[in-house]
């Protein structure tokens, strides 16, 4: 069945941006709301009423950057636009998914939707048509500095609407104009601004976090899920997790974490068979995980924020106001909020990583876990999951220096005219691989403390916690000899990118914080 979303510019959530961004053909249809259609309609009139009078106003008829001083004669205002989008398209690199490509389209809309853009409405009605219709321009991923929007890769979406550009169409990479005519649709017109408008915003970092942030409020739950399974696996203590505790330091993230492990763990005949064996404290891999998971859901709080903001922002350049029909020229095009907080998240996400590899470390070695080396039988003709737990040590480093905060850097461009940028794309770039490492390192920690549970059989853990191990077992075998792991790294890594294992948890604690 498919769901339609009439848009305004300010009535999409960031869940709205990964559904439809990760929605197949036919799911979702995209339309302009009647009522933000009119506002367009009557910020275009003030576009084409500045035309005629002549005047010049940056944007519309004169030239851009550092040529902004230069009139355009209104004869030449509709190839301006052109040369533009055409001179812009340097983007390089692989091409962005179809999923980030989806969600920079859906955002560029939502901003021009407002009505403060002056754009052609029919514009961007083709391209709320190639999400429709499944088109997805390629778009080279580097080539932005996150300011004066994210212009190059832009760019090359504003190529494919006037039918010069590649698009994906139907599983081939083809020439955009042969998808459009193929759909039933034209290529776009452009006339003054338009080409401007289309690609001056913050839309491509903004598409990057939101997918991100998606992805990573999955994550800080299956943590503090595998978390637990980790616990069992070595017999550690659940004490520290009392609410008490994090009642004494209340910060927000802790305390959901703590009502979480706590959730998870009940009911675990593993826990109750040590409780009194005199074990008085776990290293902080274990005992601080309310501590570090949930200043970790902190970064998520606060990119949140920041970015449902953006997302129902205007962020073009300039602005149309109609009820006085002033052009204004401003910087809302500009990414530094979206990439502080983007680098903040990537921080965040990291030490999820951090410490889940210590966690496996304690697994690893027998005078911790009293657990075989390695997780294996017959140690030393078996090496086990000795090399499954140093590629999550190289993916936790590598994490580290994808940390090194891109916004802190600038670069003047264009003459010096835009003498500091944000650097925003670049942010969400590294915020994407992080994301790719914090769901491989789950993985592996999923794949070390389900084999240690085989090995404190017959006893049970927590229900909720029994029910991540039989799905784990539809994926993957305990582990006899060695074998190829990465297979099995990858069938759970598949398993952790979906909502299958917070399900069935939730089925026995009810939602998770």
């Amino acid at each position: 069945m498919t769901k339609t979303y009439q848009l305004t510019g300010t009535n999409i959530t960031l869940e709205d941006v990964a559904l439809i961004a990760n929605a197949r053909p036919g799911e979702v249809k995209l339309e302009i709301h009647p009522d933000s259609l009119i506002k367009m309609r009557k910020s275009r009139q003030v576009i084409l009423d500045i035309v005629k009078k002549g005047k010049p106003v940056y944007g519309i008829n004169t030239g851009f950057g550092a040529l902004a001083s230069k009139q355009i004669a209104n004869e030449d205002l509709g190839q301006l636009q052109y040369n533009l989008i055409r001179s812009h398209c340097t983007g390089v690199g692989k091409p962005f998914s179809r999923e980030v490509t989806r969600a920079i389209i859906l955002s560029r809309a939502n901003c021009l939707i407002q009505g403060f853009s002056g754009v052609t409405p029919e514009t961007i009605e083709l391209l709320l048509e190639f999400i429709n219709h499944n088109i997805n321009p390629v778009i080279p991923e580097k080539g932005s500095v996150g300011a004066s929007g994210d212009l190059a890769p832009l760019s090359h979406i504003a190529l494919a609407l006037i039918g010069e550009g590649e698009v994906e169409y139907e599983g081939k990479i083809v020439k955009s104009d042969f998808a459009i005519h193929d759909a039933g649709l034209k290529p776009a017109v452009l006339g003054p601004k338009d080409g401007l408008a289309l690609i001056n915003g913050t839309s491509v970092m903004l598409a990057l976090g939101a997918l991100a942030l998606f992805e990573a409020k999955k994550l800080v739950k299956l943590a503090d899920i595998i978390s637990c399974l980790t616990l069992d696996a070595v017999r550690g203590t659940a004490t520290a997790f009392d609410a008490r505790i994090s009642q004494l330091k209340p910060q927000p993230g802790q305390v959901d974490v703590s009502y979480n492990l706590l959730k998870i763990i009940t009911g675990s005949e593993i826990n109750l068979s040590h409780k009194d064996d005199g074990k008085v404290q776990d290293p902080y891999s274990l005992r601080c995980i309310p501590q570090v998971h949930g200043a970790c859901r902190q970064t998520l709080r606060h990119s949140e924020e920041v970015l449902s903001i953006e997302l129902n922002s205007v962020t073009d350049n300039p602005l149309v106001f109609i009820e006085t029909g002033d052009v204004v020229s401003g910087g809302n095009f500009h990414g530094e909020a979206l990439a502080l907080t983007m680098d903040y998240l990537a921080m965040g996400l990291a030490e999820i990583c951090n410490i889940a590899e210590r966690r496996v470390e304690k697994m690893m070695n027998p005078h911790f876990s009293d657990l075989p080396a390695f997780l294996t039988k017959n140690s030393g003709l078996n090496s086990g999951l000795m090399i499954a737990h140093v590629t999550m040590a190289a993916l936790a480093s590598e994490n580290k220096y994808l940390c090194h905060p891109a916004s802190v850097d600038s670069i003047p461009t264009s003459t010096d005219k835009e003498d500091h940028v944000s650097m925003g794309v670049t942010s969400g770039r590294k915020l994407h691989e992080v994301v790719s490492n914090v769901q491989h390192c789950l993985a592996i920690e999923l794949l070390c403390n389900t084999q240690g549970i085989e090995f404190l059989r017959p006893m049970k853990t927590s229900p909720a916690l029994e029910k991540v191990y039989t799905l784990v077992r539809k994926h993957v075998q305990p582990i006899e000899d060695d074998r190829v792991f990465h297979k099995d790294i990858e069938n759970l890594t598949r398993l952790v990118k979906t909502d299958e294992i917070i399900k069935e948890v939730e089925s026995i604690t009810g939602e998770l914080k």
